[in-house]
This record gives structure tokens, sequence and C-alpha cells, in this order.
């Protein structure tokens, strides 16, 4: 296998800076990688890891081009320059589709770029593709995709989690050292956490909505998936700041993120959530995270137990208050402007054939249940009573972050489950977000960074929550645990993608 695929994306980067390897070599790579290991997007095999709806080969190439020559004019490039990049097929780019994994926008072909995949392109990345997703963001497994489900590369018959899983499994699967989600209840530390990748939901705001297709407007957030905690962190850099288009986006400088990654855990309060843990949890997971405030421990940090007194009603109010902004978000997909439209007799009738036919079930399911909990005499009993939860477990957070620096729990309450096991059951495919929901709903950044691995094999996560605006302290304790435990994010075993196929010149 080609050293190409395994190397962080600070490393690709700086062996192109020296001038020992070009950037489009480094691309040539991964795209070799992706026709090997990921099949045919619009017919992938079973035994695919289908990561990828679509794969802008050419246009990757030419960017790739763009660096190199640009690098031997002389020009000062950024840190992640001719560094490859999966995006989460929910973000605008022009040239290339953006399905958000639903039948109802197939085919069509944005006129504009998203500002984070503006932003990454004039850092230099180079964007290999847009990457499968339950539809319009809504799920767990990667199951919901009207294009199929993805593989998590560590075990090709389960699930890489979701909503963004496509991109876990970009760079799991070694087919991008980088890629970009979006988190609006747990979609990209969950699916983190199944393949053993470092995945974080910012601080709220941090990064700019503008052009990512909105499920729940003040939930949705982008944010990093790496192999690496530094790469997280250099990539978090790159999309973050103030955006006038959106207006969400924080008006305030985003911090070094980089500036204290190194300075360790000594002295650091590490507050451990009681609500986050216990029954439900798979014993390799307990495990996991019991080993881990163990390294914290010795690392020099004080752990300390804390509440969040209203998380355990942080579920039943995220699926209140995120299926109501869907409810509302998704109104827009009538047939008449853009997407799919099926022809009827009257504009009431092909609204309704049209929205019949372009959604899939989870997506009806919840608009369903957004707008029952908006309609008259329902909005205060649901809509209303969620949103004061809501407010109740910021106020929870706000208070534990007085006990503690830094609040930890499993990032998922069990490891990646097979294909099919949860499908016919909603309750327990969103029991999966039951760690993940409550910093959603205050807003703080999260972070998942690998802890471990099960007696099968298979990855443990755990989450790393910060007060708002603090994602460099998020990051330096990540970074602490990771190079502690020395984790080995190449998937191994006998049904790993890496044993399938080798995939590269």
């Amino acid at each position: 296998m080609s050293e190409l695929l395994t190397l962080p994306a600070n490393e690709l980067a700086r062996r192109m800076q020296a001038g020992e390897v070009r950037a489009t070599e480094v691309a040539e790579a991964h795209l070799d990688r992706i026709a090997a290991v990921d099949g045919d997007p619009a017919a992938p095999g079973d035994r695919d890891v289908h990561a990828f709806l679509a794969v802008t080969r050419e246009s990757a190439l030419a960017q790739a081009a763009d660096v190199d020559a640009r690098r031997d004019r002389g020009e000062a490039l950024g840190p992640l320059a001719g560094v490859p990049l999966a995006l989460k097929d929910i973000f605008t780019m022009r040239g290339a589709p953006t399905t958000v994994g639903s039948r109802i926008l197939e085919g069509w072909h944005p006129p504009y770029d998203a500002t984070v995949t503006s932003r990454c392109i004039e850092a230099g990345l180079v964007i290999l593709g847009k990457t499968n997703m339950d539809e319009f963001a809504m799920g767990s497994s990667t199951e919901n995709s009207a294009f199929g489900p993805t593989r998590n590369p560590w075990d090709l018959d389960r699930v890489p989690g979701g909503s963004s899983g496509g991109s876990a499994a970009a760079v799991a699967g070694l087919m991008a050292p980088l890629a970009l989600g979006t988190d609006t209840g747990g979609s990209i530390r969950q699916p983190a956490a199944l393949t053993g990748l470092v995945g974080a939901k910012p601080t709220y705001g941090q990064v700019s909505r503008y052009g990512m297709v909105a499920f729940a407007s003040s939930l949705d957030q982008a944010g990093p998936f790496a192999r690496t905690v530094e790469d997280a962190a250099l990539l978090h850099q790159v999309i973050a700041g103030h955006d006038p288009a959106d207006s969400t986006s924080i008006n305030e400088p985003v911090p070094d993120l980089l500036v204290h990654l190194r300075s360790g855990v000594e002295g650091l309060r590490i507050g451990v959530v009681r609500e986050l843990q216990g029954e439900g949890y798979e014993p390799a997971v307990e495990a996991a995270f019991a080993d881990t405030l163990r390294r914290f421990e010795s690392l020099g940090a004080e752990i300390v137990e804390v509440s969040l007194p209203h998380a355990s009603y942080g579920l039943p109010a995220y699926y209140l208050v995120a299926p109501s902004e869907c409810s509302s978000n998704l109104a827009r997909f009538d047939g008449v402007r853009y997407g799919l439209r099926v022809d009827a007799p009257t504009a009431e009738e092909m609204n309704a054939a049209t929205r019949a036919a372009g959604f899939g079930p989870e997506v009806k399911r919840r608009i369903m249940i957004g707008t029952h909990a908006l309609s008259s005499g329902y909005f205060d009993a649901y809509y209303l009573q969620a949103s004061k939860v809501r407010t109740l477990i910021a106020r929870d957070f706000a208070a534990a972050f007085e006990q503690a620096d830094v609040l930890v729990s499993p990032t998922s309450p069990s490891v990646a489950f097979g294909l099919g096991t949860k499908t016919a059951d909603p309750l327990a495919m969103y029991l999966n977000d039951v760690a993940t929901v409550p910093a959603s709903l205050a807003g703080v950044p999260a972070v998942s960074v690998p802890n471990g691995t099960s007696d099968e094999g298979l990855p443990t996560g755990v989450q790393v929550m910060a007060p708002l605006l603090r994602d460099d302290l998020m990051y330096r304790v990540a970074w602490a645990l990771e190079q502690d435990l020395g984790f080995d994010p190449i998937p191994h075993g006998p049904n790993a993608v890496a044993a399938s196929a080798e995939g590269a010149r």
C-alpha cells in the first residue's frame, strides 16, 4: 500500500512543501484508492465501501496541479495546501452534484460554493468528491441514503455511523486524509467513534452554514474528520471564522487552535458526566472509558464527577426541536423551484406527489413529527416545552463548567453495529445519539477521539466537551489522550477494507 495513503495530513503537507512529492501524485494515489475500494458511486458492489456519491477526478487533479504550479512559483501557501479532502454531499460545490443523499435533489448542480467549500479551495485543499450520507442528515448509520448504505472500513458488514458516515468511511478507508461532515445531534462525533477517527463539532456559529443544506438550523454545524487531533484542528482552523452570509455566524476572531495543543492536561479538572454513562452502554465502551480516565489521571489531570441533571431529557427534546426545524426547512422542496418534479393535474397534487416520491421514510417521519409539534394546539405542549428543556441543558453545562475545565463521556453507547440491525426500530437508532445530543442542544464544542477497541477489534471513542468558544481547550485535551494511547487509526481485521483490497499503485 502506498505510504501516501497512510500519512497524516500535516506530514503529507510537509513533504509537499519540501518538494519530496507533488500534489498531483498525492491526489492520484487517493483517487486510485477510491477506484479500488469504493466501487462505482452509481452502482456499488456488496463489498464496496460506498463512501462517495460523486468523485470529482478532473477538478481534483486540476486543483492539485494548480497547487504544484503555485508552489513552483514560490508562492506562500497554506499549511494544508495540496492535501486531499472528501466533502459531505450536504455542502454545495459548483461543478459537482449536491443531493443531500436524497432523490428529491438527484441531478441538481448548484450554481455556487458553500462558504466552507470556498475556504477549503482557497486554502489549497484538493476536493476529491462528495460523500454519502443519511438523507438530509437524518440518521445514525448512513443507511437512510437514497443511494444505498455506506460500509464501515473496519468491518464491511457494519455501519460507519451517521449521518456523516460517507465522510468518516472515506478517511478511515484511506481514501482521503481529511473530510468535512456536519453535526446536528452527533453526526460527526458518532461516526468518528465507530470508525476510529477524530471528529469535531465546533462551537455553534463558529463555522458558516451558508451553502450547507439545512436540516435543523439552530443545531447544524460543519466540522472536520481526521486520523489525528492535529489534522482535525488544522482543518477546523481553515473553515472557521465569521461569515456575513450566515446570520448565525459568530462575529468573533477564531482562537489559534494549535498554539496550546501540546500543553498537556496537568492541572486541568476533567469532569465525568454522571448521566452520560452506565445503563445502555456496552461493556467494551465502559471499559475503554474507564481506561481513559486512568490515563488522564496519570497525565496529571484531576478527575471530578459532575452532573447534567436534565441530560436525560436531551434526546426527547432534540427529537422535537430538530424535526420541527426540519419540517420548516424542507418545505422549500416542493417541485416548483429546483430538484425533482412529479407532474400532476394541480399544483397541490404535484407538490404532494413530488414529496412522496422524493423523500425517504425517515425524512417523512421527521417532517410529520415536526409538523405535528408546530401545529395549533400542540406547539406549547411540544416545541415550546422542548425549547425550555434546551435552555435548562445549556444552564446545566454552564454550571458544570464552573466545576471542571472540560467534560468527558463515551461518544457512542456501542461500537459499530451490523448493517440492517436497527433500521426497523427508529427508537433504537435514535438512542445512538444519547451521549452527543446534549452538547448539540447547548451549542458547546465537542470532539470524539479514539480511546480503544472492543474484543472484536472495533473502535471506541471518548467525547471531550469544552465551554463555548474554547475549541482550543477541547483539542488540547484530545491531543494529550491521543499521544498517551497511541491508537492505530488504520483499519485492520479479517473483514476490514484494508485487508480486502490494496487500492494503490
